[in-house]
């Protein structure tokens, strides 16, 4: 049996990247996949590409730093596939810039996004999986959460944040039957990185033991086991998936 087979998984920011990767790999185990994301040509092409695979998939233009918008989406999703099981609050962007030079617009767009949507994405969500006392809440979150990254004020204040939310709703969940995780990425071959500096990425394959950087299937395996039911007894956890990064 395929391990998510009879499940319904949302994917935000799934149009691209990491979270394409995890739809894909969720089609392929059996789920049907909602995509969320505010880039409705990326959404629809990546809906046309990934049907040809088979299993139900369908787009829904999301703004996830607006509870309302995300609360309506939530309500069309059970609508439409009769409840939610899994989230995968994937969407995420960057506004790099040193403290200094840091505008308050870049700090507010990063923190609407990659924090306060987590929040309003699980808020409209949370009370379907409640209510069927089952569910896994699966949060992007990353290494620059440990030990910070110089230019990322913004970006590493949201990640930490999702670590501690992640904690929080794992124990405000568990009785409820949800399970809530982080997948922390390093530095991984998508859009987001192609703006660094090629000397920058050199530099961070050599500090990695694995001696590269991490492609999409490395984090889409990650949230694919977290999702699954051989992860039931998982809570509250960091999966760090970076080659050893940290260490």
């Amino acid at each position: 049996m395929k391990r998510l087979s009879g499940k319904v998984a949302i994917i935000t920011g799934g149009a691209r990247g990491i979270g394409k990767t995890t739809a894909q790999k969720f089609l392929a185990e059996g789920a049907a996949v909602a995509i969320w994301d505010i880039d409705e040509t990326a959404g629809q092409a990546a809906t046309t590409e990934l049907k040809h695979q088979g299993g139900e998939l369908r787009f829904y233009k999301v703004n996830t730093s607006d509870l309302s918008a995300a609360t309506e989406a939530a309500a069309q999703v059970v609508s439409d596939f009769g409840k939610i099981d899994i989230l995968v609050n994937n969407a995420g962007i960057t506004r790099d810039a040193s403290m200094k030079k840091m505008s308050e617009q870049q700090w507010q767009q990063v923190i609407d996004v990659n924090l306060t949507g987590v929040f309003n994405c699980t808020k409209a969500v949370s009370p379907y999986m409640a209510e069927q006392q089952s569910g896994r809440i699966l949060n992007a979150a990353s290494v620059v959460a440990h030990n910070g990254n110089f230019g990322q004020t913004n970006y590493v204040a949201t990640k930490a944040g999702v670590i501690g939310m992640t904690k929080v709703w794992a124990r405000e969940f568990g009785r409820k039957g949800i399970t809530v995780n982080a997948v922390a990425p390093g530095f991984i071959q998508t859009e987001m990185v192609e703006t660094i500096p090629a000397e920058f990425l050199t530099q961070l394959k050599d500090k990695t033991p694995l001696g590269r950087m991490g492609n999409t299937d490395d984090i889409a395996n990650a949230y694919l086991f977290l999702a699954s039911d051989e992860a039931s007894f998982i809570t509250g956890t960091v999966l760090n998936v970076d080659g050893g990064l940290v260490l």
